[in-house]
């Protein structure tokens, strides 16, 4: 599948928006090979003692209009990290992979993307989603502090610059891919 310049999809939205079920969906029925690179991925590299610290990656449980909400704070670790995963998605891209990147983008990430991919055929998928239903699959995860969605939510803008919205909450992973897959050629 790799032509001239590489392709990078890169998935933007909320916990539990299913960006990693779609990159998945989208891997196994692309015509050729996507590489996933996960947020996820780079922030379980964090030593356990980053996580719930100041330094790493913390979770702020506050009540909000009576709500759990949690916000993510990052300190210098985590964001050392984040850049490196992002100048990664450059290097694999640079040597000729096609990508699907998994990432939440809170603070103009996006331009970030545009500087370090200017060689790449890039776009971005935007996830939104419902509030009612982003919590749903949060609490039927089991794996996300109840309340995540909620304090990422209106961290993002239809008005970022995406290529491709995703918004209807009962399309399953594998239409969502093959949204992806037609609109991009993959």
């Amino acid at each position: 599948m790799t032509a001239a310049r590489p392709r990078v999809i890169v998935l933007n939205g909320p916990g539990s928006s299913g960006k990693s079920s779609a990159a998945r969906a989208l891997q196994k029925i692309a015509r050729g090979p996507l590489i996933h690179v996960a947020m996820d991925a780079f922030l379980d590299m964090l030593p356990d003692s980053l996580i719930g610290h100041p330094d790493g990656l913390a979770f702020d449980a506050v009540q909000i209009e009576g709500h759990r909400t949690i916000i993510v704070r990052t300190g210098p670790v985590c964001e050392r990290l984040l850049t490196g995963m992002r100048a990664s998605v450059a290097a694999l891209a640079r040597a000729g992979n096609d990508l699907i990147v998994d990432d939440v983008m809170l603070r103009g990430e996006i331009a970030i993307y545009r500087d370090l991919l200017p060689f790449a055929d890039l776009r971005f998928v935007g996830f939104f989603l419902p509030l009612e239903v982003l919590e749903a699959r949060e609490a039927a995860r089991g794996d996300r502090e109840i309340g995540l969605a909620r304090g990422q939510v209106d961290s993002f803008s239809r008005e970022d610059g995406y290529d491709l919205i995703v918004d209807n909450p009962e399309a399953d992973p594998e239409r969502i891919a093959a949204e992806i897959r037609d609109a991009f050629g993959l």
